[in-house]
């Protein structure tokens, strides 16, 4: 093509992906809305109005005029960079959208809403056995996806790049066992040391002065209210309604503060990320967060790294005990911070505290890789979750409810790829805020102070303003001058409960 005809293509391009983005903002607020304020009586209608538009959308990002416009500019030595992985990036979603077969999509659809249904019963019943049929059935609808691209020899490659462009199985194998090997011993220290007293946290809290005092930490963190606002849901999530419109929201117990306020900065870590992607990327592929991996790094970093740390807890200590005088009256600096890092051996994922977390995940993962591989009936999965519990966390559930029936990822439809993202996550967070403290020296010092300016700016110009540019391998790389590796992150949890719990790790 000439420079003209690449011009022309690429104003087409560009116009299919600003429109495809904002199909995708709409969907995204009838869902914002749906888990905030909708009306009961309306899940009917807005159920109707979600179907038509994701139809629409799909028609749109498989229509073969698109396919052609990518078939035209890709390759094209007029491109720059970006343009070029901005292609690249919708060539693999196009690919993705349009290689499966429709008859297989409404099929695993449906299937998919049959497992979740059934699960919804089969759980309070405690009832494993009346899932197994189902669990095969997903087994083989996730196996006949990943057949769809022959490309990846192994399936939990397939869904792995789905999430993190890229990485590999193999890669997170081995971060995984390098993880297990030191995190077991560690915790069995930790757990057998003196437990840090908690009492003060079951008080009665006022939800309406819990959310004020989250919403003032995460102005200061950096969250930009001018594009953003925070609501109540029953499950905590961030969601990109356009360019400059990147809502979160949380939820309230009044008998534990911890649940708001962690939460609330958990998400707006993620939101962080969203509002600092750089403009010209709105709008296009690469307009949002590298991976989930990359996007839970920046999550785990705000509410872990710096929100529980001790230089937090200096700066936010004196205006938590103004805002709640009266509960907190006989409560120390010292013992919030260790409350808000107790550690205990659970059987639940998403109660699981920074220490044992990462083993609720590895175990999820395992047993995924061995469905897939066919080393692993599903008719023997919970005894197989049931060993795998004892062996990483020293613990048995007394039945599957809290066992192999615990998360619902796996009845939505399919196996494969639904967990790795919050372990990668944990790991990142720690190379990355390593890496930023390198570049800016004291950074304990500005979050005593309250002053987030140079970890934020360090952020946004190394992870957020580059969007999808990159491959998570690639941005891990360029922004810490290494390849991804465990050992900040081990460092980090070693030196931070050796000081909380007074032990000493081999």
């Amino acid at each position: 093509m000439t420079t003209t005809q690449t011009d022309t293509a690429w104003s087409e391009l560009r116009a299919r992906f600003q429109e495809l983005a904002d199909l995708g903002g709409t969907l995204s607020l009838m869902g914002w809305d749906q888990s905030t304020y909708l009306p009961a009586g309306a899940a009917a209608g807005r159920s109707r109005q979600v179907a038509l538009l994701s139809r629409l959308r799909h028609e749109r990002a498989t229509d073969p005029t698109y396919g052609h416009l990518l078939d035209r500019l890709e390759g094209s030595a007029d491109l720059s960079p970006i343009q070029a992985r901005m292609v690249a990036v919708a060539r693999k979603k196009f690919e993705e959208a349009t290689r499966f077969p429709t008859e297989f999509v409404a099929a695993w659809s449906g299937h998919g809403g049959e497992s979740y249904s059934a699960w919804t019963a089969a759980r309070p019943a405690n009832d494993f056995r009346r899932m197994v049929p189902y669990l095969e059935k997903s087994l083989d609808f996730s196996l006949q996806a990943a057949s769809y691209f022959p490309e990846f020899a192994d399936p939990m490659d397939y869904f792995i790049n789905e999430s993190d462009e890229g990485m590999t199985a193999a890669q997170v194998s081995d971060v995984f066992a390098a993880l297990r090997v030191a995190l077991v011993p560690m915790v069995d220290a930790v757990t057998g040391a003196e437990a840090p007293r908690t009492d003060f946290l079951a008080r009665t809290y006022p939800g309406s002065e819990q959310l004020k005092f989250g919403e003032a930490v995460i102005r200061d963190y950096g969250y930009d209210f001018t594009r953003g606002r925070q609501d109540l849901t029953h499950h905590p999530f961030m969601t990109r309604l356009g360019g400059h419109d990147i809502r979160i929201t949380t939820r309230v117990k009044e008998n534990d503060p911890s649940e708001a306020l962690y939460s609330t900065l958990h998400e707006a870590g993620h939101a962080m990320y969203e509002q600092g992607v750089a403009e010209e990327l709105l709008g296009t592929p690469l307009g949002g967060g590298a991976s989930a991996g990359v996007h839970e790094s920046q999550s785990r970093l705000w509410e872990n790294l710096v929100g529980r740390s001790r230089a937090f807890w200096a700066a936010y200590f004196g205006k938590f005990r103004d805002t709640f005088p009266e509960q907190l009256a006989d409560v120390t600096e010292g013992e919030m911070h260790r409350a808000v890092n107790m550690v205990a051996r659970s059987l639940i994922r998403t109660d699981a505290d920074e220490l044992t977390y990462n083993l609720h995940v590895i175990t999820r993962y395992e047993l995924e890789r061995e469905l897939l591989a066919g080393r692993l009936a599903v008719r023997d999965l919970a005894d197989a979750w049931h060993a795998a519990y004892e062996q990483n966390l020293g613990m048995r559930a007394p039945s599957d409810v809290n066992g192999a029936l615990q998360d619902v990822h796996w009845y939505f439809g399919s196996i494969g790829g639904a967990f790795q993202g919050y372990t990668l996550g944990n790991v990142l967070s720690a190379q990355f805020y390593t890496a930023a403290e390198a570049a800016n020296p004291g950074l304990s010092g500005d979050i005593e102070r309250a002053d987030f300016s140079r970890l934020h700016g360090w952020l946004r110009e190394n992870v957020y303003a580059h969007g999808g540019r990159y491959t998570p391998n690639e941005l891990v790389q360029r922004a810490t001058g290494q390849a991804m590796t465990v050992e900040p992150y081990l460092k980090y949890l070693r030196e931070k409960y050796a000081e909380l719990y007074g032990v000493k790790f081999s």
